[in-house]
């Protein structure tokens, strides 16, 4: 009886103790491989129901240049920085000939599996992709991987894959943006962060630690907590502004520092006279709000088009096989009138 699940040409390969390289050429017929061998990983296959990704392996071995179909995942697409990435990939990957095919995975991990089981049967050439928030486990990505799928991380990225990625400098920017709230005056500093099992929250948790250091400004623990939205950050502020008394507040994201921004006026409290506040990202929401936001510029576009080009590197041999790119986009820090 065949089996039902789906098996990688890493599966085949350590069932016949070779390498990846040598069961691609065998599943390609590669005379390169002896007639013996290759009948046996080519019946091997076909005995576990193996389903090879024919684009990605005709564009890496071909001049012809079919269905170039590149999936994208997007945690929120209504997520200004996210929508904002997503305007970068279509552009360029259209630029460049490829389409895109997007899924939104609402920050959910089991939906995240689903889109990238999806996007293997529809013979996508390669996924950019943003973890959800509550993915901790990764086969998902390893198994696309495995199968010679190619994968670009962008703004969450998995470290416990070893794929490409494009992310922002985090560490710069939130570095930069609390440096400039001490030097404006600052003394007791929140930080309001993702979970920390993203990369991202590490590393602008660090960048605020760090610009504290600098600074001579004691850390304190209690000012720091996970808060990655408008609503949990008008729910918890009061809390903070009554028993911490801040006098600033570094979010992870703009969302989060207006939540900020209107508790902390609603309590009577001036903005930036009394409190400083910045955010992270840039979006349309940051001019939109009274006081404008400050806040650390991400570029989303531009993300978004490293990532192509990252992406189609890998998948038309510019890269090679094996070889890993990781591409940083600079941030900038955008001052304006929530921040003295």
């Amino acid at each position: 009886m065949k089996e039902s699940k789906q098996i990688t040409m890493k599966d085949i390969a350590s069932a016949f103790g070779v390498s990846v390289a040598t069961v691609s050429r065998a599943l390609q017929d590669s005379p390169r491989i002896s007639a013996e061998r290759r009948a046996q990983i080519q019946a091997y296959a076909r005995e576990h129901n193996f389903i090879p990704n024919i684009i990605a392996e005709s564009l890496r071995h071909s001049r012809q240049k079919p269905m170039k179909i590149i999936g994208v995942i997007v945690p929120e697409i209504a997520h200004f920085y996210f929508s904002s990435i997503l305007s970068g990939i279509e552009e360029e990957a259209s630029s460049r000939g490829y389409r895109i095919m997007v899924a939104q995975s609402d920050e959910s991990y089991e939906r995240e599996v689903r889109i990238c089981q999806s996007f293997y049967e529809n013979k996508v050439c390669g996924i950019i992709v943003s973890q959800a928030k509550d993915t901790r486990n990764y086969d998902h990505f390893q198994r696309l991987l495995d199968s010679g799928v190619p994968l670009v991380f962008y703004d969450r990225i998995c470290t416990g894959i070893n794929a490409s990625r494009v992310v922002v400098d985090d560490y710069m920017g939130a570095f930069n943006a609390v440096s400039h709230l001490i030097e404006t005056g600052c003394k007791r500093i929140a930080f309001y962060g993702s979970p920390m099992q993203l990369e991202i929250s590490k590393n602008r948790f660090n960048g605020y630690k760090d610009a504290l250091l600098k600074h001579g400004v004691p850390f304190d623990e209690r000012l720091c907590g996970v808060c990655d939205n408008r609503a949990d950050a008008e729910t918890i502020t009061p809390e903070v502004l009554k028993e911490q008394k801040p006098d600033g507040f570094f979010a992870v994201n703009d969302d989060t520092a207006i939540g900020i921004l209107y508790t902390v006026k609603r309590a009577g409290l001036r903005v930036p006279q009394d409190i400083s506040i910045c955010g992270f990202t840039n979006g349309q929401r940051a001019v939109a709000c009274d006081p404008m936001l400050t806040t650390v510029e991400q570029r989303g576009p531009a993300v978004g088009a490293e990532a192509v080009d990252v992406l189609i590197a890998h998948v038309e041999g510019g890269i090679p096989e094996g070889k890993i790119e990781r591409r940083v986009v600079r941030t900038r820090l955008i001052i304006r009138g929530t921040t003295r």
